[in-house]
């Protein structure tokens, strides 16, 4: 049993430590995921941002939040600012703690009541009835090879699945940072060792 614990941790060893060289891939790889996620959210809100406050603020059809101009403003703009620098992974360990309040509030406020899938499960009876009559009425009415071209409807469940990989993955840059050899947090900590 020892002989083949020795012989996994030497290949373990030989191989992994040869990768610690390139370790800042994964960290950059959440980032690039992350970015135009974060860029679309945020500047939509912006391009719109009558609207967003009046969605954020009103109780009926709404998210119900107190003060919703300010919080509306907090939030295109963390996402705006947070997906810059995601891609240049400056700041990222600060950038990653206010977007993630801002997926917890998404969570909470917005996806919670639909459960966890973000696109409802076609194979569902229920699901694939409505997915049917849609799709009749759009080829009565409409024109559905046109709107069919890029990709195949589905019913939007509109659950906490999407709010919740990417608040992981947010977690996750809390703890890794932005990369070795691939953020300017890497390089300005060079220039700028810790002292103490």
């Amino acid at each position: 049993m020892e002989f083949i614990a020795r012989a996994y941790y030497t290949i373990h060893n030989g191989i992994f430590r040869r990768l610690q060289h390139i370790d800042g891939l994964a960290p950059l790889a959440l980032r690039l995921y992350l970015v135009p996620v974060f860029w679309m959210a945020g500047t939509q809100k912006l391009g719109s941002i009558d609207s967003t406050i009046e969605w954020f603020g009103n109780a009926e059809w709404g998210l119900g939040l107190p003060a919703p101009t300010l919080l509306a403003y907090l939030a295109a703009y963390t996402e705006a600012v947070g997906a810059l620098l995601l891609l240049l992974g400056l700041a990222t360990r600060w950038i990653s703690i206010p977007l993630m309040i801002t997926m917890l509030v998404a969570i909470f406020a917005v996806h919670w009541d639909n459960g966890w899938a973000a696109i409802a499960d076609s194979g569902s009876r229920e699901v694939a009835v409505r997915l049917g009559a849609a799709k009749e009425l759009l080829r009565e009415h409409g024109n559905y090879s046109w709107l069919t071209e890029k990709g195949n409807f589905v019913i939007l469940n509109n659950g906490i699945e999407f709010a919740v990989t990417y608040l992981i993955m947010l977690f996750s840059l809390l703890f890794t940072g932005g990369g070795r050899y691939v953020s300017v947090d890497y390089y300005l900590s060079r220039l700028l060792p810790q002292r103490g």
